[in-house]
């Protein structure tokens, strides 16, 4: 039977599928309408389309390290309440984002989409995403994925708030051992609770160094005490507080928040860890994700969505 525009318009207005999940549909069942809706269904593309216009900016970030350590991922699946963000079933199913990701070579989140659901391989990611849209009935979405790879060391994780921080840290050592896996879970702690931009000063971008220069040059500019002194003054006064700045931003140059005597930089208590511990031991990277992060968050709350839907 020769499926029409009309048939396709038809199954749409139905499920809400996209145009041409409705025409796959209608071809593989011959144009039999009950059946398509059912095989659009079984691919879990029936309703979700109609939520994807929906904000999705709740969820959770969630890690998964590998066994031996070397490996691991962190990953950000939003959701649009946190209600739903707290159900099991999602929480399992970002799990398995996880599980996905970390053995994943998608350079990008179309190619990760695009690549055979591993514990279905009859979907995608995208149709596995489409199907859990459907069972959960919230617009959903995986936004990113960080992997780290550390074949010297380890890579340890950290979830803050059930998930609204997910942090890897990279360690790079010759001794694992209980105090130096310490080490790394405060430091993951630290990345999560003061939010720093890179690991060291050699990271910073030049952009943003450049940047942050004229905001300062700018804020001596105004500063009356500033006023009639000579330019080495002034160049000395902008480089001090640039050095300030970065101590802010890169992680290993903050003062240590569990430091004793509210001075010890991570530099120097990771140094303390390594020398007490006879270890060569350098943190080289991290990754930080923060549960919508940037993103536009619904205003309304639960009773105006009740109201809308009885008004309807």
């Amino acid at each position: 039977m020769a499926v029409t525009a009309a048939m396709v318009k038809e199954l749409r207005e139905m499920t809400g599928a996209g145009m041409m999940d409705c025409k796959k549909a209608l071809s593989a069942t011959s144009g039999n309408m009950d059946e398509a809706v059912e095989f659009l269904r079984k691919k879990g593309l029936a309703g979700a389309q109609k939520k994807a216009g929906r904000i999705a900016a709740e969820g959770i970030a969630d890690t998964l390290v590998s066994e031996d350590g070397h490996d691991a991922v962190v990953v950000e699946v939003n959701a649009e309440t946190d209600f739903v963000a707290k159900n099991e079933k999602f929480r399992n199913y970002v799990h398995e984002v996880a599980e996905q990701a970390l053995k994943t070579k998608a350079a990008d989140m179309d190619a990760f989409f695009a690549e055979k659901w591993e514990k279905d391989p009859t979907m995608t990611v995208k149709e596995k995403l489409s199907s859990m849209i459907s069972v959960i009935g919230e617009n959903m979405n995986i936004r990113r994925f960080k992997q780290i790879h550390e074949p010297n060391g380890f890579v340890q994780s950290y979830i803050h708030a059930g998930g609204k921080i997910g942090v890897l840290v990279d360690v790079e050592t010759d001794v694992v051992n209980d105090a130096v896996k310490e080490m790394a879970k405060n430091a993951a702690m630290q990345v999560a609770a003061l939010k720093p931009l890179y690991t060291c000063d050699a990271e910073v971008d030049k952009e943003f160094l450049e940047k942050e220069k004229t905001i300062l040059a700018a804020q001596i500019a105004n500063d009356p005490k500033m006023a009639g002194k000579p330019d080495k003054v002034i160049q000395g006064a902008l480089q001090g507080r640039l050095k300030k700045e970065l101590k802010e931003f890169c992680l290993l140059d903050q003062v240590y928040v569990k430091a004793e005597d509210g001075k010890q930089s991570v530099q120097q208590y990771v140094d303390s860890v390594a020398k007490a511990n006879g270890a060569k031991i350098a943190i080289k990277g991290f990754a930080r994700f923060e549960t919508g992060e940037g993103m536009e968050h619904r205003s309304e709350n639960f009773a105006e969505e009740v109201a809308k839907q009885v008004q309807q």
